[in-house]
């Protein structure tokens, strides 16, 4: 065999294997990295749906999800200390919020949870706040009872492995965080920075979400 007629075959030979390199992680036929998280949310785009024109006034922030995708089974401990993952939250609508003792926005914004949740809180939607604070969790503990936020179920992470899941996910950057989450665990829309939780446009999207289609 010519040398040319070798150089040919090995240049083949080598876009082969990237092309099969590339099908791999991309899925066979698929050239979206994410569409493999969008097949998983089938029913959220419906619901999404429902939401727009609810991200208003104090929640004019809130961003609705073009390609919902699934969030993953995170995991982090509650006030007993027991590891919790979403998926106990499974068949609710969930507001998850990162925040951390040394946020000030962060801090300002847990009454208005605690209110959230006191006034739509239930069978079907709950505020599931997690503190990132690293460590141990004696500072969000304090801070839970230097501002009466018992009506708020507290959970801790102190190894950052949630904020960093949802960070390669695209979907938390800063403090705070507040990802609006379906039944099926899917991000329907999320919030980079403080909102005005206890606010009727707040509330007004939370109940929208939670009786959203299908």
């Amino acid at each position: 065999m010519q040398a040319s007629a070798r150089k040919t075959v090995v240049l083949a030979s080598a876009i082969v294997a990237v092309l099969a390199i590339v099908a791999g992680i991309y899925g066979i036929g698929q050239w979206s990295g994410n569409a493999g998280l969008a097949n998983a949310c089938p029913d959220t785009a419906a619901r999404v749906a429902v939401l727009k024109g609810a991200n208003v006034g104090e929640v004019a922030a809130f961003a609705l999800e073009d390609q919902p995708v699934a969030i993953g089974d995170v995991a982090f401990s509650d006030g007993q200390g027991a590891e919790r993952k979403l998926a106990d939250w499974k068949g609710r609508t969930v507001l998850l919020n990162l925040w951390a003792t040394w946020c000030v926005p962060c801090r300002e914004e847990m009454p208005a949870l605690k209110e959230l949740q006191q006034a739509l809180g239930g069978p079907k939607f709950e505020v599931v706040a997690v503190s990132i604070d690293i460590g141990d969790d004696s500072k969000p503990r304090k801070f839970y009872a230097d501002n009466d936020l018992a009506g708020l179920a507290f959970h801790h992470d102190g190894s950052l492995a949630v904020f960093n899941a949802l960070k390669k996910k695209g979907l938390a950057f800063g403090l705070p965080t507040s990802l609006l989450i379906d039944g099926d665990g899917c991000v329907m829309g999320k919030v980079a920075g403080p909102a005005e939780w206890a606010s009727a446009d707040a509330k007004n999207l939370i109940e929208k979400a939670i009786g959203g289609a299908p």
